[in-house]
């Protein structure tokens, strides 16, 4: 199986990714109903708030993915972004607005974009072609097991803890500082990684040139599924608006996770065989029933059959993406390329999540997921484009 010849470095950044997000995941499975309920936001804030933190993220990887090329130093950059986001942590329990949760999200969110693009240019450049897709589908899978065990530690301690979120947003330091112990302990970068390339600058009009028109139509889909995958956060809200109760609304993300965390490795190893973009069809097919369902069954049962639709929606395309991206690039500039790649998908996502949280607050949910679908279905239309540059190019 192509998974035992996956690089141990691999391995070790899909365990650092599960810790991280371990950490990450007690806090946001329980954020959007502790900003609601017990800071007074509004969806619409909520939105916003999600938007800005995970914008920042991406735009940061733009120029964080251009330092690893010009450096060659990936696991310096990707230490830097792990480190910064396990020291904003603490600062979670001791919120007492939704502004200094957008204080800490920002902050925490800036060494997510400091570590993304370099991590994944790691991985592209300790891996052989032929198991590119099997590796960033491990990767991406470690990294989903943290997001669905996250919440599933959050809702224990909740039972242990009287409901107490800033409790168990106290523990989540824990699992942050092991990530960053393993990251500098266990990952070794390979020798031809620490050579400076040739990167000038984040974005030169000449680099953006030699990328390729392959890599810019990875890029519009991309952005395409983007305005369809709003933020997470409205998943939780959909559960606690479905009437789950406070001590178990982390398991809205955790239904989603275990379902991406089972898809993403096969889905990856599959694609090295079968083609990445007959998979993001089905992928995105998955989606528009998720919006639908979550749409039109306001019940429990249908909130948890939605949430896991978009889990395996998640697992058939995210490690894909990242492959398109990887293959597409050029070796030199291949930081340079997941940068830009995040960057538009980042400022993408916040346009969506202030999009979806303003539905929201106007038309409430259902119009806020039938709007996802919509864009869902201009994300199918950019995948069978894909589909047909590679017939015309056979």
């Amino acid at each position: 199986m192509s998974l035992k010849r996956v690089p141990r470095t691999v391995w070790a950044l899909g365990f650092v990714s599960m810790f991280m997000d371990i950490s990450s995941e007690m806090i946001h499975s329980l954020l959007p109903v502790f900003l609601v309920v017990g800071l007074g936001a509004s969806p619409a804030l909520v939105g916003l708030i999600e938007g800005i933190a995970e914008a920042t993220a991406s735009i940061t990887k733009v120029f964080s993915g251009w330092l690893s090329d010009r450096l060659g130093r990936r696991k310096m950059l990707a230490v830097l972004g792990y480190g910064l986001g396990a020291i904003t942590k603490p600062v979670f329990p001791f919120a007492v607005t939704p502004f200094e949760v957008l204080g800490a999200r920002f902050a925490d969110r800036i060494g997510k974009g400091i570590r993304g693009a370099p991590r994944d240019a790691l991985v592209a450049d300790v891996t052989p072609k032929e198991l590119r897709g099997a590796a960033f589908g491990l990767r991406q899978s470690l990294d989903t097991v943290g997001a669905f065990v996250g919440p599933l530690i959050a809702v224990g301690l909740m039972a242990l803890l009287n409901d107490d979120m800033r409790a168990v947003f106290g523990y989540a330091v824990i699992p942050a500082a092991i990530a960053v112990l393993l990251l500098v302990l266990g990952v070794e970068e390979p020798p031809a990684s620490q050579v400076p390339h040739a990167a000038k600058a984040p974005i030169r009009w000449a680099e953006v040139r030699a990328i390729g028109a392959p890599f810019w139509l990875a890029v519009a889909v991309g952005v395409l599924f983007t305005m369809a995958r709003f933020s997470e956060a409205f998943l939780v809200l959909r559960g606690a608006d479905a009437g789950i109760p406070l001590s178990l609304i982390p398991f809205v993300l955790i239904a989603m996770n275990v379902v991406y965390a089972l898809v993403s490795a096969p889905a990856g190893s599959l694609s090295d065989r079968l083609g990445r973009k007959g998979l993001l069809v089905v992928g995105t097919a998955v989606l528009i029933g998720a919006d639908l369902v979550l749409a039109w069954v306001g019940s429990i049962a249908g909130v948890v059959a939605g949430v896991a639709l978009w889990g395996l929606h998640m697992g058939l395309t995210q490690g894909l993406l990242a492959a398109l991206v990887a293959d597409a690039a050029p070796a030199r500039l291949r930081g340079t390329a997941f940068g830009l790649f995040n960057l538009a998908t980042g400022v993408t996502l916040l346009a969506a999540s202030v999009l979806a949280g303003a539905i929201w607050s106007a038309r409430g949910a259902p119009a806020t997921f039938l709007t996802g679908g919509g864009f869902a279905l201009l994300a199918l239309a950019g995948v069978l484009v894909l589909l047909k540059e590679d017939r015309a190019a056979a």
